[in-house]
């Protein structure tokens, strides 16, 4: 079997690393020649890598062809593409919907859209994907946790929330940002950090079938320093702007 990417940003470079890891059975990656540099970097760092001349020949030379480009991107290139019937495509692009995808190739065709994160490079972390395939599900299980999706409607509100993922990032910074002004280095500051988080979510999965209400409580005591730290995020809306950030992420996702 071979893989074919068109549009190599982030994402499309995080599967390709993570596939490149795994048991995943393949022939041949192929690339598209767009974003060169990551391109080459892959190539470099993985063996049964090709970067083709065009994206034709990216669809042309695979049996599954995975889409990573900014919707703008797609709307433009992906109309103009002769994909195969007996060929799977798996978007990756945001705003692209199903209906519309199915529009754009024109051809009676596999398609399915997902949401990997950049964890999938060390296959970890949720794949949402929709419609439901037995074989893209099979295939994204050996590289994340695939999570099969019945509704499109339901599956906006899972890229909704893949959409707080640099605001988690900028979280982790400004605490680290913090202990380096009160005298740690960077090294120390983001060890710590990095540590405690990945504590915390660790042990939320081994106990995922606890409510997170429960985590709330059991993690302070009345009038101690969680207790503070919580409450006072609380009273300046903290959370309801966390709230209202992804309801607006939403509706960027429905129009």
């Amino acid at each position: 079997m071979n893989l074919g990417f068109i549009g190599i940003g982030n994402i499309s470079s995080d599967v390709v690393t993570g596939i490149c890891n795994s048991k995943i059975s393949f022939k041949k990656i192929i690339l598209s020649p767009r974003n060169k540099k990551k391109s080459i970097n892959l190539k470099k760092k993985f063996k049964k890598i090709y970067i083709a001349k065009t994206n034709q020949e990216v669809v042309d030379k695979s049996d599954w062809v995975f889409l990573g480009v900014l919707p703008e991107v797609g709307e433009k290139i992906i109309p103009k593409l002769n994909f195969r019937s007996n060929q799977i495509v798996i978007s990756f692009i945001s705003t692209i919907n199903y209906s519309k995808l199915k529009k754009i190739l024109k051809k009676k065709i596999d398609i399915v859209r997902a949401i990997p994160m950049p964890p999938v490079s060390l296959g970890k972390g949720p794949v949402a994907i929709y419609p439901p395939h037995k074989k893209v599900k099979l295939f994204f299980d050996k590289i994340g946790d695939t999570i099969e999706i019945n509704s499109e409607k339901l599956s906006q509100n899972f890229w909704a929330v893949s959409g707080t993922m640099a605001s988690f990032y900028e979280m982790l910074k400004v605490l680290s940002d913090w202990l380096v002004k009160k005298g740690l280095t960077r090294l120390q500051a983001q060890k710590y950090i990095t540590s405690l988080y990945a504590a915390l979510a660790q042990l939320a999965v081994k106990n995922s079938k606890k409510d997170f209400k429960s985590f709330v409580a059991n993690s302070q005591t009345p009038g101690g320093l969680n207790w503070q730290g919580v409450n006072e995020l609380r009273k300046t809306g903290y959370y309801k702007s966390l709230e209202k950030s992804i309801n607006n992420i939403l509706k960027r996702l429905k129009k």
